[in-house]
């Protein structure tokens, strides 16, 4: 049986944010988990695979529930989702001679390996790992899938074409985790039905509960990003048996009291939707 183990679910910014005095930064600083969010990562149960590296991934391991990670896979080159790739000399042993070292698989579809290799020094980084024997780069092309412990795992291009989602496939259920950039993505019909659907939230133009606006209409960020409300159309489209959304911005001052009380409004409206925290784990 696959699940999904939510390792952090905050965005680019994360909660509380340093320095920040607003009250759902100081709620998450005085109350933890569930209101603070480190982060993006998931750990999928099952195929033992690990979806991005953020710089909190150690702690977000110490505190999971994973006893081994089978594989790696990247999403796409930004920095809040690769930052923790230092993770990997936690395969190397130190204690014992000769040294039995691991070594994991970590796949790179085709963009994001040619975007590794201009940005933030992470192709530098991963290949002194591999050097090492620490890891395995293993590019996995457009168009083509990858086994782990019989899971079948397709990644491919969203409408931003440089990140990439994954659609991951085991006794005859269905699981989509899109990490981020949901913008002008529309789901086509061979991913449409899946059992679970893992995506971002999309940032909040206007307030879920009041639609007060929150972001004005002229903020570049609406150019870049997609919205909550856009994010809701995808999944009207997409018919998910469930949909949890992630990647939740410190910036838009939502808490998780006030992200509990939307996701039992659009339930009582027909959407099956919910919203992830830090250690939550969701059965496909």
């Amino acid at each position: 049986m696959m699940q999904v183990e939510f390792l952090g679910t905050g965005g680019a910014i994360t909660t509380p944010q340093p320095l920040c005095s607003c009250p759902v930064c100081q709620e998450a600083r005085e109350r933890g988990v569930p209101y603070s969010r480190s982060g993006p990562s998931v750990f999928i149960h099952g195929p033992d695979l690990l979806v991005d590296t953020p710089e909190e991934i150690k702690d977000q391991l110490n505190r999971s529930r994973v006893e081994k990670i089978g594989a790696c896979m990247y999403s796409h080159w930004h920095p809040d989702h690769v930052m923790g790739r230092r993770l990997f000399e936690i395969n190397k042993d130190f204690r014992d001679w000769p040294s039995q070292d691991r070594c994991t698989p970590v796949y790179l579809p085709t963009q994001v390996l040619a975007d590794m290799k201009d940005t933030l020094g992470t192709w530098e980084h991963l290949s002194f790992l591999e050097a090492r024997g620490l890891i395995r780069i293993q590019e996995v092309p457009d168009g083509e899938s990858f086994e782990l412990q019989h899971h079948e795992v397709r990644p491919f291009r969203l409408a931003e074409s440089y990140v990439y989602a994954f659609l991951i496939e085991a006794g005859g259920k269905r699981l989509l985790v899109a990490p981020d950039e949901l913008l002008g993505w529309d789901p086509p019909a061979w991913v449409q039905g899946v059992d679970l659907a893992v995506l971002p939230m999309g940032v909040a133009e206007f307030h879920p509960l009041t639609g007060d606006r929150q972001i004005a209409e002229e903020h570049p960020v609406l150019q870049g990003e997609a919205t909550f409300n856009e994010t809701l159309e995808v999944v009207r489209t997409l018919r998910a048996g469930r949909v949890v959304l992630t990647h939740i911005e410190e910036p838009d001052r939502l808490s998780f009291d006030v992200l509990v009380a939307v996701g039992e409004r659009l339930q009582r409206e027909g959407l099956p939707v919910s919203f992830a925290h830090d250690t939550l784990v969701v059965d496909v």
